[in-house]
């Protein structure tokens, strides 16, 4: 044993004196990403920023401005100061990457250079595959890194795979770990909670580690958004500045970490949340991480949203180049009160109110414990025959009647403990043994990593789209969060749960889509509970949150517009405030508009507005749902927000302007437009107005430059507390 382990030694040895020095480019349209395998055999980065012209400033990344630094070998290497996958357990002092313990116990692991490749998938899309090894344990990780060149955006995740006779254990399984080098660094997260979610906070980086996780399960958004920018050297602003944009594509508990180590460097890791989820992993079994996506941009924080919205729109988001539904959902109408006649009349008020589809949400199953209210019924998907004596298919034909599409809410992976599905399978549920069970909301969480599980939530779905000719959309919400947790099904590996659950959730929306690839689904978490990439691949949209308030939302809405395309976040005008319905769809428009208001009490003149509103939108959706999106002034800095989306041709543009809650008679500043062509003239026209309401914006209707309109600009803003400008800006 003795010898043999001396031969791999040595072997070790012989190959990184001999291993010559390897650049790897990982290049979009503006930015790069560079690697060097170092004549130690190890892997790193020495570069991630703005694409450089030729190959010559990359050669020179090695050699200028550079801290020596001696290895283990006692080779000086210039700049080889970051391992782009480093390990734990030999002389890394930071952050790993990885870490995991052998069959023998030893808990060490350095990774060598073995080999690269770059396979172009497309005309925009290659994918470069590093494979590294240790050279004395057959361990292997995979490091992949997918560039796509027009929307200058990177999808980065690992492999992790071993050939020892037992399993070994996993404890770090990071899916990226990149460095930088500036004088100052600032991170702008995304927190909250139920009704005020993704709100953003700006704060320098100090020495140490900061933290960004989750460790709920599921709901895993519920406080913090997997998602953030980190400024380099200054504050980036909108239009100006160094930015990295980055976000998790797991649906699970998540982390990233930002580490600023006593030389200033700084490292960002980003992966699963190892917390109580240490991993047995099998011989041969390949352990894939999830992909972190992130874009590089010197041109602020507007151009990092474009690139992601860009990307979202045709490769993050399930059918992100076609159209969206508009609804009416009677929950704010109805909660759980309602029958068939209250129901259908609602079909009339969809199709009145000019939108395309009726939205049956909560309240409509259970009949051994019909669903009241929160507390009962939650896991019997049957229509409760006392509410809906001819069942769903008879709703599904009568909208179809009326002209207008029928969708409907589940929550198919929680139970309320007062439901036949708990009496008949009390073993899919997630609670601890020997222990009270614990609630919120009432509810518990079924167990996802058991196939049994998955298999009824797939036909949960299946039943319901069976019926006639199925439902057109699904509201697909998750109200619980995971506490008091353990598997009945995983036994003792008790801590692969958080990472079964969400594999597990996976494997059901591949089967939907698989069966029903073109039906449209919302996804929702108690409000925006749920916003991940991963996600959203089955979904054609998310809630963004319970709290529909009118200026409330514009906060939220803004938050999520730094990382999610309008089309993708739904919002709707409702009951919650006291604003105008001028105001209430105005701020709803920004996104994918939907409505939950009772259509009878609105009066007439309100009823017209939204009707026009909804024709204005249809009309309009394609520049606001595809366009670029221009941040001109934030809710942040002053007590409005402005922005506008403007096509691809630069013909076609919408600007939203909203007065939050301003000092009396504000003397606000024009606003200079942005995105337009310099020399196409534009007409500006003022829409959405209520009837015989007289016009904002003065110069409504008049034609002016595109130069003009971003170099001197128009005062788009009313000086009235939570009032709403809306303009149509034309090419002639």
């Amino acid at each position: 044993m003795k010898k043999i382990i001396f031969l791999l030694m040595f072997t070790a040895l012989v190959y990184k004196a001999h291993a010559q020095e390897k650049q790897i480019q990982i290049e979009t349209q503006s930015s790069a990403l560079i690697l060097k395998a170092g004549k130690n055999g190890l892997l790193y980065q020495t570069y991630l920023g703005a694409k450089l012209n030729g190959n010559s400033g990359y050669d020179a990344l090695s050699k200028e401005n550079t801290k020596s630094f001696v290895i283990n070998d006692g080779n000086p290497l210039n700049n080889l100061r970051h391992l782009a996958y480093p390990t734990y357990g030999t002389d890394n002092l930071f952050e790993s990457a990885i870490r995991v313990t052998h069959n023998d116990g030893n808990p060490s692991l350095e990774l060598t250079y073995v080999s690269h490749r770059t396979e172009k998938i497309d005309d925009n899309t290659t994918e470069t595959i590093i494979k590294l090894k240790d050279q004395v344990y057959p361990v292997e990780v995979t490091l992949h890194y997918k560039a796509f060149y027009n929307e200058n955006i990177v999808e980065q995740w690992t492999e992790i795979v071993h050939h020892e006779k037992k399993p070994i254990m996993l404890y770090n399984y990071a899916s990226s770990m990149l460095h930088f080098d500036a004088d100052r660094y600032w991170l702008t997260q995304f927190h909250g909670d139920w009704a005020k979610e993704a709100r953003m906070l700006e704060t320098e980086l100090t020495s140490g580690t900061k933290v960004i996780d989750s460790k709920l399960g599921v709901r895993t958004n519920m406080y913090q958004t997997p998602v953030f920018f980190l400024s380099l050297n200054a504050k980036a602003e909108e239009n100006s500045g160094e930015i990295i944009a980055g976000t998790i594509a797991w649906s699970g508990n998540f982390k990233l970490a930002f580490e600023l180590d006593n030389k200033n460097s700084l490292r960002i890791s980003s992966g699963i949340n190892p917390f109580a989820s240490e991993y047995s992993l099998e011989p041969g079994k390949i352990f894939t991480t999830p992909s972190f996506i992130y874009t590089f941009s010197n041109k602020g924080k507007g151009q990092a949203s474009r690139n992601l919205h860009k990307w979202a729109g045709k490769y993050g988001i399930k059918d992100g180049e076609k159209p969206r539904l508009t609804l009416l959902n009677n929950w704010e109408t109805t909660f759980f009160n309602f029958d068939e006649k209250k129901l259908t009349d609602m079909f009339a008020d969809t199709k009145t109110l000019g939108v395309d589809m009726f939205l049956l949400d909560d309240g409509w199953f259970g009949n051994k414990y019909p669903r009241s209210g929160d507390k009962s019924g939650l896991g019997d998907w049957q229509a409760t025959k006392t509410k809906l004596p001819n069942g769903i298919g008879f709703l599904i034909q009568e909208a179809q009647k009326t002209g207008v599409k029928f969708g409907i809410w589940i929550e198919p992976e929680m139970v309320n403990p007062k439901s036949e599905l708990y009496e008949k399978h009390p073993d899919w549920v997630l609670k601890l043994p020997n222990r009270p069970e614990s609630y919120y909301r009432s509810q518990l969480v079924l167990d996802l990593s058991n196939p049994k599980v998955q298999d009824f939530v797939f036909k949960t779905v299946d039943d319901i789209m069976q019926t006639n000719s199925g439902v057109a959309f699904f509201k697909w919400d998750c109200n619980r969060m995971m506490t008091n947790a353990y598997s009945t099904y995983l036994k003792k590996q008790q801590s692969h749960l958080f990472i079964e659950y969400t594999k597990g959730l996976y494997k059901v929306l591949d089967r939907i889509k698989t069966k029903y690839p073109n039906l449209p689904m919302m996804l929702c978490a108690g409000g925006g509970g749920r916003t991940d990439y991963a996600l959203l691949k089955y979904f054609t949209e998310f809630w963004a949150s319970d709290n529909t308030d009118p200026y409330n939302r514009v906060f939220i809405q803004w938050g999520y517009s730094q990382f999610f395309p309008a089309f993708s976040i739904c919002n709707h005008v409702t009951s919650w405030g006291n604003q105008s319905i001028k105001f209430k769809t105005d701020v709803a428009m920004m996104g994918k508009l939907g409505f939950d208001i009772n259509v009878k009490e609105l009066k007439a003149n309100e009823l017209k507005y939204c009707q026009d509103a909804v024709a204005n939108y249809k009309r309009l959706s394609p520049v606001i749902w595809h366009g670029d999106m221009y941040r001109m002034v934030s809710p942040y800095d002053e007590s409005r927000a402005v922005l506008m989306y403007v096509d691809d041709t630069k013909s076609k543009a919408v600007l939203f302007s909203y007065t939050l809650h301003p000092l009396y008679d504000p003397q606000y500043n024009l606003v200079r437009f942005q995105g337009l062509d310099p020399n196409k003239k534009y007409k500006v026209e003022e829409i959405n107005l209520m009837s015989e309401a007289k016009k904002t914006l003065e110069e409504s209707g008049e034609s002016y430059t595109g130069d003009y309109l971003m170099n001197v600009g128009l005062r788009v803003s009313s000086s009235k507390v939570e009032t709403s400008v809306v303009l149509e800006i034309t090419q002639i």
